[in-house]
Order: structure tokens, then sequence, then C-alpha cells
């Protein structure tokens, strides 16, 4: 699992479910800024990363299966597997 691919991953739910990434963030009851571009990385350029807490929010307001959701954010390992 990679910070980039975590990020994309909640890029493309957001996506899937006709959502900004704000949207997202308000339909998890989380402030709306939650997963800003900015927001993704620390003052001193450190990655962000998600907690588990917001995750399982994620899970919950999307309806994305575990199964699906683990398969989307270790992409990168599935396809390192495939080749």
């Amino acid at each position: 699992m990679t910070h980039k691919g975590s990020w994309d991953t909640i890029d493309q739910i957001a996506s899937l479910m006709g959502l900004s990434c704000s949207g997202l963030a308000r339909a998890c009851k989380l402030d709306p800024t939650t997963f800003n571009k900015s927001k993704r990385w620390t003052r001193d350029g450190k990655p962000r990363w998600l907690s588990l807490g917001t995750v399982a929010k994620i899970l919950g307001t999307a309806g994305v299966p575990r199964q699906e959701l683990i398969k989307l954010l270790f992409r990168e390992e599935y396809e390192s597997f495939d080749n």
C-alpha cells in the first residue's frame, strides 16, 4: 500500500459515488476539507496517511465491500504479483 495509492483510492471512490472529495468527506460526517489534496501532506512535507477510523467511515458510507477496498488500496502489490 502506498501513500499515493491510498489517496487515489479515495478519489476513485468519491468519483464512483458522483461526489467530490469534499462531498465524500461530508457524507462520511467528516470535515469537508479532510480529503483535500492540500491535507495529504504535512506542513513539513511528510505524507499524511488515512486513519483506520476514516477508512471505516468510508466503507460504511460508500458501501464498498471490504475485499474491494483492500484490492483498491493494495492494487500496486496485486499488479506486481501479476507480472
